[in-house]
Formats: C-alpha cells, sequence, structure tokens
C-alpha cells in the first residue's frame, strides 16, 4: 500500500521532473495530446491514453475500439502509442505530466505503483471484480490492485503431427518431462529435429523457462532448491544430447518461432499470438506438462491497464469507465489478440473461436500464473535476472545447472538485503 510519506516524496518529485516530460511523446504519433491540454471536466472532455503500439495506427481494431468506448462515455480519447521500450522511464521522466491511462506489461505494474506514480482500485473507483482472478494478480501489490489486464496471452507446446507421425510419436503419450524426452528422443533418431524453445538472456528466457521451472514445483523464492534445479537440468541435458539446438541461447521467441515453421522440428514452446500460424499450417498445441503429469501452469502475458496519479483527482471517474470499458468483455482483447480478462468475454472467444482466444488459450490462460504472483512485486526483476543468467550459464555449459542456480540465489539474496 502507498504510504503518505512515499505520496509526498512522489509529489516532489513531479515538480523536479517537469522539465523531462514528454519522453514518450517525442517518439509518438501526430494525434498525441499531452494529458497537461487535457480539460479538467469529470465526463465530456479528453483524456489520454498511453499504449506500446505504434504498429496499430487509427485504422486498426484497436483503435476501433478506443473510438467505440469514447463514443460510448461521450469523451475524446487521444492516444499515444509511442514505442514504449522501457515504459517504467518513460512515465518517469514525465512524472509531473502524467496521461489519464497507461498500458504497462504486467511485471511492471509493481515497480510502478512502488514508486508511487499509480493510484489504487480503491481510490479511482475502478470495479475489478468481473476480472479473473489468476490474471489480477499480477496488478496487486500489498493487498491493491494497481491495474486490470486488457486481455492475457500465454504458452503452450506446439507440435508438427507430420514430423511426430513419421517418427512414431502419439501426441496422446506426451503427458510428463520423462515421455516428452522420449518423444523428442524419437523425432531426433529418425532425422528431425526435437524442440526449439528460447532461452535468451533477458525476461523473454524467463517467461519461457517458467511453464518447466513450475512444473517441476520450484519456488522463485528458492532458485536453488532441488525442483529448481532438476527444471533446469532438463533444459541442459536436451541441448547437450541434441534434443534442442544450441540456437536456443540466442533465440527470441520469433526466431524460435522460424525454426518452428521450418518444418524440421517436432516440438516448439511459444506463445498463443502464433496460434494463426499453427492454423494455417495444421499444426496442434497442448498445454506444457508437468514434470510427473498434468498441466504446468504457464506464465501470464500481455499489458496492464492503469490509472496515474494526477493532481485533479476528479478525473479518476471517467478514467476507470474508460478503463472498465475496454476490458470488461471481449472487445478490446480480441483487438489485441489476446483472452478477455472476464470469464465472460473469454467464453464469447471461445465460441467464436477466434485466434489466439480459442477454447484452447482459454483453457490455457485459465491455467496460468503471473509473473510477479505470490506478492513479488518488484523482487520478481531482480529475481527474474539471475534466473535467465543461470539458464545461460547452465546451457552453454560454462557452469552446472546447480552451480548457476546456488549463485543466482545469492545474487538475488545479495541484491534484496540493500
Amino acid at each position: 500500500m502507498k504510504t503518505p510519506n512515499k505520496r509526498l516524496r512522489i509529489v516532489a518529485l513531479l515538480a523536479l521532473g517537469a522539465g523531462l516530460a514528454g519522453t514518450l511523446s517525442a517518439c509518438s504519433a501526430s494525434t498525441t495530446t499531452s494529458a497537461a491540454s487535457a480539460t479538467t471536466a469529470a465526463a465530456g472532455g479528453t483524456y489520454t491514453l498511453w499504449d506500446p503500439y505504434p504498429n496499430r495506427d487509427a485504422t486498426s481494431t484497436w483503435a476501433v475500439a478506443i473510438d467505440a468506448c469514447a463514443t460510448q462515455l461521450g469523451i475524446t480519447i487521444k492516444r499515444n502509442s509511442g514505442n514504449t521500450g522501457d515504459t517504467v522511464k518513460d512515465l518517469t521522466t514525465a512524472a509531473s505530466n502524467l496521461p489519464d491511462i497507461a498500458m504497462v506489461d504486467n511485471p511492471k505494474v509493481s515497480t510502478l505503483a512502488d514508486a508511487g506514480l499509480l493510484t489504487t482500485a480503491a481510490e479511482n473507483g475502478l470495479d475489478v471484480s468481473s476480472i479473473s482472478a489468476n490474471i489480477l494478480s499480477a496488478g496487486v501489490l500489498n493487498g491493491e490492485t494497481y491495474g486490470v489486464p486488457v486481455g492475457a496471452n500465454t504458452l503452450g507446446l506446439y507440435y508438427n503431427p507430420t514430423v511426430l507421425a513419421a517418427a512414431g510419436v502419439d501426441i496422446a503419450t506426451v503427458k510428463d518431462f520423462a515421455s516428452l524426452t522420449a518423444a523428442l528422443q524419437k523425432v531426433v533418431a529418425s532425422g528431425k529435429k526435437g524442440i526449439t524453445f528460447s532461452a535468451v538472456g533477458t525476461e523473454e528466457g524467463t517467461f519461457q523457462f517458467l511453464p518447466w521451472f513450475w512444473g517441476a514445483g520450484a519456488d522463485l523464492t528458492k532458485l536453488d532448491s532441488d525442483k529448481s534445479i532438476a527444471a533446469l537440468q532438463l533444459w541442459t541435458d536436451w541441448v547437450k544430447n541434441g534434443l534442442a539446438p544450441n540456437s536456443v541461447l540466442q533465440n527470441t521467441q520469433g526466431t524460435s518461432w522460424d525454426e518452428f515453421k521450418t518444418g524440421d522440428y517436432g516440438f516448439a514452446e511459444n506463445g498463443s499470438w502464433f496460434q494463426g500460424d499453427a492454423d494455417t499450417n495444421k499444426w496442434g498445441v497442448i498445454q506444457v506438462p508437468g514434470v510427473s503429469g498434468g498441466t504446468a501452469p504457464a506464465p501470464t502475458g500481455g499489458e496492464f491497464i492503469t490509472i496515474p496519479v494526477q493532481k485533479d483527482t476528479s478525473r479518476y471517474a471517467t478514467s476507470a469507465k474508460i478503463v472498465e470499458c475496454l476490458t470488461n468483455g471481449s472487445a478490446g482483447a480480441t483487438a489485441l489478440g489476446y483472452v478477455a480478462p472476464t470469464s465472460a468475454g473469454a467464453q464469447a472467444q471461445a465460441a467464436a473461436t477466434t485466434a489466439g482466444a480459442n477454447a484452447f488459450w482459454v483453457k490455457a490462460v485459465s491455467d496460468a500464473k503471473p509473473r510477479t504472483a505470490d506478492n513479488l512485486g518488484t523482487n520478481y526483476g531482480i529475481i527474474s535476472e539471475q534466473l535467465y543468467t543461470a539458464m545461460q550459464n547452465a546451457l552453454s555449459g560454462a557452469m552446472s545447472a546447480s552451480d548457476a542456480l546456488k549463485a543466482g540465489q545469492i545474487a538475488v539474496d545479495a541484491k534484496l538485503k540493500k
């Protein structure tokens, strides 16, 4: 929860940051209007919304969804669609000139909340009762809700039925880590390649590793546990034994998918956003299995919509209505290729078999887990950095999985004690 002292410090920061405002505006479309020029009317005025989608122009389904909400509410919404590669920096440097609405990657919500830049649902009046609890929790810090998801995506295990058939693999037999490894061995023995994924030394690598980490029963607060080591050993053995390529160390999720698209691989771990490609090529997808069976929790991806601090608090009521319009249902989520954050919206998408939000992905998202779950908050970024560093060290052969994770936990402990 934000303390009064923290709020006072932020007010001082807002004043000091006035000369730095406009970082995001400088790289945005010409239609952008700064929050300072917005009217102070509680309704019928102009409200600013920052999103990280410069590739979605005024004719995109996302822009159309925003315009529909503006019309419904009788207001004007000005988008700033700058390429927010570092949303925390963008919002911090614009601290005295914050937008009414800001969309940020879900692990960044806790960082911005901790900095005192965001309002809580209790402060802004946002109704979060219809948002699915497992997705919403990424926006919760110390019991306070600081943002809501416009939607969510997650990861699954894609497979090429043609490759599997030639290798004598029945996908129904892939139920746990051991049976998946056995399937990979058959695929490689048949002359094809096993599995591709992203183990790059960034958050993207952590994101892809988490289903296996959580699927092994590991806990992010204990990187050096036996279960954590077993999860990393799985990937390390795959690379060492030729079941996964060395390229996973550099692969982004995009380049990993490009490898899978060659038709040479039996499996690929990747996101719901590639479902359209999979449909075109008649590839299948299953949820990542757990170490002993069942389904491994995959991490949720996607942006959260937040309501930053404003000097004129009367604006919050309309800002909350904008957020509710974009998140209550499936319009905003479908426009962005996400599974809707509400049960009703998600079921509507499943019924419409929307690519990336069909019945399979609706189920996968309902089983997913936010990266900052368990009240990790701002600690998540520190832990993630050490986790993907350990992955790089182990998969490259520089260290054993055990030593890499033990070193990672020591580094986490040292940073969290500061």
